[in-house]
């Protein structure tokens, strides 16, 4: 059952900042890019506990279909939240420092 997700404004802006370098690349790329990060998040929240532990039982990334990003999120009881939305060649430190 899905439970309530939010977006940190850190993953909002790594998801805007995506959007738009796709989008520079070529027209229309960018909301294919928020399509498959849209289709991501309904499958993370309807399964969470899906997706592969990453850091202290507590951390979770799934992989972005078509895309080399990876959404970084915690799942508790009554709530996701994802801390980040970042390029999998990205250094995992970038991520730890949003936890």
């Amino acid at each position: 059952m899905p439970v309530p997700l939010i977006l940190t404004e850190k993953a909002q802006e790594d998801l805007d900042d995506a959007f738009q370098w796709y989008e520079d690349q070529e027209p229309g790329l960018g909301k294919e890019f928020i399509r498959c990060i849209d289709a991501k998040i309904a499958e993370l929240n309807r399964h969470p506990l899906h997706h592969q532990v990453v850091q202290s039982d507590r951390v979770r990334r799934a992989l972005i279909n078509r895309f080399p990003f990876s959404i970084y999120f915690v799942n508790e009881e009554e709530l996701v939240t994802i801390f980040a939305i970042l390029h999998q060649r990205r250094s995992p430190q970038f991520w730890k420092l949003r936890i």
